[in-house]
């Protein structure tokens, strides 16, 4: 990347992004290059100052927490502990009830529950394949995952298996026999199919016809109605398409010709600049920002191979049918797009302020994403109702969401823009944001369409927060611990309370297995009964698999029934998570410092080498596990944590530390591009980072992971 700078007021912007937004992003806006580049820079300059006065809070009333648990180690009292969290603002007095005023929300936001992507806007190809997983193949999904036992005959081949494929079909009969009766019969019965009438007639194998028990559920169909070779239904507000193709390798062995079942799956999507992405500097940023403005465009592309053919992918387009009457109907072909912005923490050397600091990289990703954003209003492509969706990770407690606020509000001034264009998103992720959650939500209530639990990122800053209170028990404990009950619960009471059935998304988080989709189809219909009208699934398969789950679950009934119960307990989301006289094993606690540390090495040694955000990385067992800062910041804080209260020393960490990097390696060695740490361990600058992040664990911001992240990244690039 070029070093030189344009010079705006006193303000300097790196060359190449200049020359991007410029270029790129604002012909096509109706903008003034130069209005944009002063409204930016004045504002900046201004936000810079708050933003910097927040972070400041944080370290200091993380510091009256360190020193209160310090003094009181030894006759802890939660309701001294409550008290003492009032006193210093920490706890926030709530205020009156009040409901979301939100406005022009699309039907994904408030109407339609279902999966939610999150995929590294910096990979084309992945930004892509997310945006187009709004429609997905169930029987892709039975057949190509572990979801159809690979036994009996039934493995996966190269070539298509009928008898694996006739298990998928029987486990399609069963879900369309769940979410769409038939007056009579079954669809294990089904022979043919007709359009009569304006409705759905289906030919059972007996001669006779039948009809859905719920007529209104059939939407259209393509093809005729006398031999339609698409059938749409729609349950639980979302889409499904029959299809029916007797020469096709599937539909021609199928009783009813029935070739696949395509289902409605990634309903939204979040294209994200944090968590999971490596971006460090300017050059990281535009390619992101690249990205994201090909999504708004319509215009990305990527190039694929295929069986030693190049094509390119690009954004799917709209599907086309005819309903009973013969009328046209269009249904969106993408996923609605969501962005999401870094957190209030973290500079970027793109610009350097007035002052010679860098800019918070938080304000730099509101205006240009929504610079980007404005050439939705016109193609109309992503929000039908010309809003731009932004969700804002890390942050504590209602001033820093109140300051969010008023960053859309002057990106909304400076581009010219209604106000509460920029909808909200809160990651409720911190600590000071779950325990003050309503009041977080009333500083954005006209712009809040998405609350989110994170349980990786809450038990990180679980464990920071808490960090001089005593050692924390084994990670895996976690999600049995009565604070995380409670805090998922709370999220979704607060929710409810606030207004969010109908208008706003309350998600819940990552399924980290990928490999394991049938445990996923086991487990997470818990999510949509917990009341939770999104969830994050982490590939296309994943979405068509967990969508199959809001057919059977009505979340917004579901809602409904939840309003009745007695709210979550904020003296449970206080417990803290720290171990009773800890009597564990050397043995036990070798084996649970080594999986945090392979853990910790295996990401650290991707993000520092690679650039590469968020990946499948092998755990101790060589099980695939989805892996982003969210998942490093709780290893290194539980590691941190029990070198603080001496469960172990630095000398056995430091042991354990170069044994997983060599189990690392070994997981790795099929990668060409790949440098070994454990044959120089003094000049690797991965195994270096992950060693800080767990001997500086205690030192850092709120447990962030990120500072010790940018600055080995940027060395490792500067090598």
């Amino acid at each position: 990347m070029s070093s030189k700078s344009i010079s705006v007021e006193k303000s300097k912007i790196n060359e190449e992004l200049y020359n991007f937004v410029n270029n790129e992003i604002i012909p096509g806006t109706g903008l003034d290059p130069n209005k944009f580049w002063k409204g930016f820079i004045d504002s900046a300059n201004l936000l810079a100052v708050k933003n910097k006065a927040l972070l400041e809070k944080r370290d200091s009333t993380q510091k009256k927490i360190d020193a209160w648990h310090s003094a009181n180690r030894d006759n802890f009292s939660l309701e001294s502990y409550k008290n003492f969290l009032q006193e210093i603002d920490y706890i926030v007095e709530e205020q009156e009830d009040f409901k979301i005023e939100t406005e022009n929300a699309d039907d994904e936001i408030s109407k339609i529950a279902g999966p939610q992507l999150v995929v590294p806007v910096d990979n084309a190809r992945y930004a892509l394949n997310a945006a187009n997983a709004r429609w997905g193949s169930l029987y892709d999904a039975f057949y190509g995952t572990d979801v159809v036992a690979d036994d009996n005959g039934c493995e996966k081949t190269k070539s298509y298996n009928p008898k694996r494929g006739a298990k998928v079909i029987e486990k399609g009969r069963v879900f369309l026999n769940q979410i769409l009766a038939l007056e009579k019969g079954d669809w294990n019965e089904a022979a043919s199919f007709s359009v009569e009438k304006g409705n759905l007639t289906i030919h059972l194998s007996d001669k006779s016809k039948t009809n859905l028990k719920n007529k209104e559920k059939f939407i259209g169909y393509s093809g005729t109605k006398e031999n339609p070779d698409k059938i749409l239904l729609k349950n639980n507000y979302l889409h499904l398409e029959i299809n029916i193709d007797a020469k096709h390798v599937i539909g021609k062995d199928d009783k009813a010709n029935i070739s696949d079942i395509i289902i409605e799956s990634a309903i939204s999507t979040i294209m994200d600049l944090e968590d999971s992405v490596a971006a460090v500097d300017a050059g990281d940023k535009i390619r992101c920002y690249r990205n994201w403005l090909g999504i708004m465009t319509g215009d990305l592309q990527a190039e694929m191979s295929k069986n030693g053919k190049k094509f390119f992918r690009k954004l799917n387009s709209n599907r086309e049918y005819l309903d009973g009457k013969d009328k046209k109907i269009s249904l969106h072909g993408r996923s609605l797009i969501l962005v999401r912005n870094v957190g209030h923490l973290m500079t970027n050397s793109s610009v350097i302020l007035d002052d010679g600091s860098e800019i918070p990289e938080g304000i730099m990703d509101a205006f240009i994403t929504v610079l980007c954003a404005m050439h939705d209003f016109k193609n109309k492509l992503n929000s039908r109702t010309g809003s731009v969706y932004i969700v804002k990770p890390k942050m504590h407690g209602p001033e820093e969401v109140a300051f969010a606020d008023e960053i859309f509000s002057n990106v909304e001034q400076v581009l010219e823009l209604k106000p509460n264009t920029i909808k909200m998103g809160i990651m409720d992720e911190e600590r000071r944001t779950t325990v003050n959650l309503k009041e977080c939500i009333r500083q954005v209530k006209k712009r809040i369409v998405f609350i989110n639990t994170g349980f990786l990122d809450r038990t990180g800053d679980e464990m920071h927060t808490s960090f001089h209170a005593g050692p924390m028990i084994f990670k895996g404990e976690m999600k049995k611990s009565n604070w995380l009950s409670a805090y998922e619960n709370w999220n979704v009471d607060i929710g409810l309370a606030c207004g969010f059935s109908g208008k706003a998304q309350i998600g819940k988080g990552m399924w980290a297995m990928p490999d394991k989709m049938k445990d996923m189809l086991d487990q997470k219909a818990g999510h949509p009964i917990a009341g939770a009208n999104c969830a994050w699934v982490p590939s296309p398969t994943a979405a068509t698999l967990h969508a199959t789950h809001y057919h059977k679950i009505n979340v917004f009934e579901r809602q409904k029934e939840l309003l009745s119960r007695d709210k979550a307990n904020i003296n449970d989301i206080l417990t803290i998570p720290m171990a009773d006289r800890p009597n564990w094993s050397k043995e036990e606690i070798n084996k649970e410092i080594e999986n945090n540390a392979q853990g910790i090495l295996g990401y650290v040694v991707r993000w520092i080498d690679q650039g590469v955000g968020c990946s499948k990385v092998p755990d101790i067992n060589n099980i695939g596990l989805m892996e982003d800062r969210a998942t490093l910041r709780i290893s290194s804080q539980h590691i941190a944590n029990w070198l603080h209260h001496e469960i172990t020393t630095k000398e056995k960490v430091l042991e354990i530390m170069k044994k997983m990097a060599k189990t690392v390696d070994g997981q790795n060695n099929s990668d060409p591009s790949y440098v070994p740490m454990s044959n120089n361990f003094e000049n690797s600058i991965s195994f270096k980072a992950a060693c800080e992040l767990v001997f500086e664990g205690k030192n850092q911001p709120s447990g962030y992971t990120e500072p010790i992240l940018h600055l080995r990244r940027l060395e490792k690039k500067s090598a």
